[in-house]
């Protein structure tokens, strides 16, 4: 069946508005993107405009009506491009202000000699560079730079650009070859690849929105709200798959217990003790080391998982941090307390998560017997002297932790 180029017109427009719609609906449900979203919606009414233009061109000056279609055509490009920087926090206004001038400019001097050679080649060319610009912004994006949807918005991009190239440089070699005939096909080829674009591109930005905000939620829900370290079970689950994934390397562990916290809560109250943790959550975050996985277990009670990390270098980092947080304690204004850390090294012999854990504990227990404010570390096959592997001793650890 042959469709008519002003029927492909009407098509186009037809797709554009009901992916506009779309998106200003979808912009309700997300908040976090509206800005990106509202962009994009806006390139597809300037898409919109600029198509109804190019239907009606005939009834302005040949180089007025192409002129300004083009334009408007361009304007839509800059708006997604704009859309893709908009992900880092970045804005392209000077420089798309500066490149439709520049591309009135041109209009208005050449365009009005060769009208036909600019609409049917040399406008393609600030539509491909815009294109591949925006592939390579959302390439290079650091915030959707996890995205499994990324690449597909790349590609969409970087094939259109693709496409308004071919249309540049290799559509006037067809045309010398076969003829005018060409430049319909070009025009059909070009309606139907803006009809997909239309609903592709679209389409691939709510993706990536839709997978960041569910990896936020996953972050949110593996996160401790107050300290903003990983929480119990993303410290389980993501420490089980650092010990699966060391190939031979050495990974020590720290288990961390504020001293005295209880009593701080109770003398000094609970926004007190709040800034106490988020004070110790930053000290270990700076000493810990860059690779360490540091989790709030619960309460006063932390852990730091150090991959890469022998016996001798995690016993420095834990020293590090317990001097570190005293001092930082001491100077910090508004805190009306003083605050140390306990610290527990496991044994270099433990290798599987449940043994480094008991042997950390073993080793944080000694710090708490020792006078607190200290790192003790427990030595190989030393877990079964400590006094917490006894149920009486057990009870009384417990006893220990509520009152300290």
């Amino acid at each position: 069946m042959q469709i008519d180029l002003q029927t492909l017109w009407y098509l186009t427009v037809g797709t554009l508005l009901v992916s506009a719609s779309l998106l200003l609906w979808e912009r309700q449900a997300h908040p976090g993107r509206a800005c990106v979203i509202g962009i994009l919606a806006a390139a597809l009414f300037a898409f919109v405009l600029g198509s109804m233009l190019a239907m009606n061109r005939s009834h302005f000056p040949v180089a007025l009506g192409m002129g300004a279609t083009n334009i408007l055509m361009m304007f839509g490009y800059l708006l997604v491009l704009n859309a893709s920087a908009a992900f880092d926090g970045h804005r392209y206004f000077w420089s798309s202000v500066a490149a439709l001038s520049f591309l009135a400019i041109a209009w208005a001097i050449a365009g009005t000699h060769f009208p036909a050679a600019f609409w049917n080649h040399v406008s393609s060319i600030p539509i491909a560079l815009t294109c591949g610009l925006t592939a390579w912004i959302l390439l290079r994006s650091r915030t959707i730079q996890q995205m499994r949807s990324r690449p597909i918005a790349v590609s969409i991009s970087a094939v259109h650009a693709v496409f308004y190239l071919g249309r540049a440089f290799i559509a006037p070699v067809l045309v010398q070859q076969y003829g005018q005939d060409i430049i319909s096909i070009v025009g059909k080829a070009t309606m139907y690849e803006a009809v997909l674009y239309s609903v592709a591109m679209p389409m691939s930005f709510l993706m990536i929105i839709r997978e960041e905000e569910k990896l936020q939620l996953l972050r949110m829900s593996q996160t401790d709200q107050l300290t903003g370290l990983a929480n119990r079970h993303a410290f389980f689950e993501q420490a089980d798959r650092i010990l699966r994934e060391g190939h031979g390397d050495p990974v020590s562990l720290l288990a961390f217990d504020l001293d005295h916290f209880k009593a701080i809560n109770d003398r000094h109250g609970h926004p007190t003790g709040d800034k106490v943790l988020q004070l110790f959550a930053e000290t270990a975050r700076e000493e810990a080391g860059p690779d360490a996985l540091i989790a709030r277990l619960g309460g006063e009670e932390f852990a730091a998982l150090l991959p890469r990390c022998d016996h001798s270098q995690a016993l420095s980092r834990g020293s590090a941090i317990a001097s570190r947080f005293a001092k930082a304690a001491a100077r910090a204004e508004g805190l009306k307390t003083r605050a140390t850390v306990s610290i527990g090294l496991a044994a270099p012999d433990c290798h599987d998560l449940a043994g480094m854990l008991a042997s950390a504990d073993g080793a944080l227990y000694r710090a708490k017997a020792l006078g607190r404010n200290r790192v003790e570390t427990t030595g190989p096959n030393e877990l079964l002297l400590q006094p917490q592997a006894d149920p009486l001793h057990r009870q009384l650890r417990v006893v220990a932790t509520e009152t300290s």
